[in-house]
């Protein structure tokens, strides 16, 4: 019996002894710093996507009195958007920025309805749709299909797209024939290619030199994004067509098996640093729109209008069939109501 009772009293001194420990290690947890590696693709240090990742980084260290950290990658940990998706699935990145194109590749088909040319009609239209009822429920979408490997934290912005060549855009015809650097598959390319124009997959670091010896007649981008690289400074590049295809969106998302492990204050101050980087990064973006128009022109750029509505009405059913393909019609007519309000 007094064995029995010193084998039961040794078994209760261990159970407290472990349970001690694990109680220390859960407070060692909680009270280290929490460190949160960000990214995104581009390496100018004068890019909106940096804006918006340094004000994510400064609202975080600031809520958190110092005990939470942002490492900022521009570029350094990938500056191709499939790195950076494979690697906040693998959780060698917690944060990063991706376009719809690159996250169809994770096998979420709906996002790719975002790239569609011509879906957003204005900056106001685009606004409307991912602040809204569509865009939660694509966020929804997002965190389901990847089983919350992804969690969308906000709708950051690319401007809005342009075609630019080697001569202007009065009509649609004028595409006829043309080469065009732009993504050759997909809805995107099938755009394009109803156009007339020819899609080429050059690369973005080649584009400089292949509009300058005239390896590809055009290309189509936001400003900030094409005079940064000055190739409205090119023979092939300096005629601007404001087509405004394309109201760009970008993903930012964290690894929500990650966001699922902080603490609600953690979570908190999480997503109230991503709210404030949307803003900062969509005012920036927009201003530099502004600016590198002007500058383009400065430089000698040339820059005209076009009647888009050929254009808009050949994107339609292109639209029409695209969402069909990946089971998106309610939300395109959704994305379409919300034009005319």
């Amino acid at each position: 019996m007094k064995i029995y009772r010193l084998i039961t009293l040794m078994f209760i001194l261990v159970a407290f002894s472990f349970l001690a420990a694990c109680t220390k290690d859960v407070e060692s947890i909680e009270s280290s710093k929490l460190k949160i590696i960000a990214a995104h693709n581009q390496t100018s240090p004068d890019t909106p996507y940096q804006t918006g990742m340094l004000k994510f980084k400064e609202v975080i260290e600031e809520e958190s009195n110092g005990n939470m950290e942002v490492e900022v990658h521009a570029g350094t940990i990938g500056t191709e958007e499939t790195e950076l998706v494979e690697k906040l699935q693998l959780g060698a990145a917690d944060v990063v920025l991706v376009s719809p194109g690159f996250m169809t590749q994770t096998g979420i088909r709906e996002v790719d309805l975002f790239s569609v040319p011509y879906l957003f009609r204005s900056y106001e239209h685009w606004l409307q749709v991912v602040d809204g009822d569509v865009g939660k429920e694509m966020a929804q979408i997002i965190n389901d299909k990847s089983n919350n490997s992804f969690k969308l934290l906000g709708y950051w912005t690319a401007g809005v797209r342009h075609f630019y060549g080697k001569k202007p855009l009065e009509s649609m015809d004028d595409l006829q024939g043309m080469s065009l650097r732009t993504q050759t598959s997909g809805v995107i390319g099938y755009f394009w290619e109803a156009t007339g124009a020819i899609p080429s997959s050059i690369s973005w670091g080649e584009l400089y030199q292949g509009l300058q010896q005239g390896v590809v007649d055009s290309s189509e981008n936001a400003y900030p994004f094409f005079v940064q690289q000055s190739h409205h400074t090119t023979e092939n590049g300096k005629f601007i067509t404001e087509t405004a295809h394309d109201y760009t969106t970008r993903f930012l998302l964290i690894n929500g098996e990650k966001f699922a492990m902080y603490s609600k204050e953690q979570q908190d101050i999480i997503m109230k640093a991503a709210k404030a980087s949307v803003t900062a990064e969509r005012e920036a973006t927009n201003r530099q729109d502004r600016e590198y128009k002007e500058k383009a022109m400065s430089e000698g750029a040339l820059v005209n209008e076009i009647n888009r509505e050929p254009l808009i009405n050949l994107a339609k059913p292109i639209q029409d069939a695209f969402a069909e393909e990946i089971g998106a019609q309610e939300m395109l007519q959704d994305i379409r109501d919300l034009e005319n309000k």
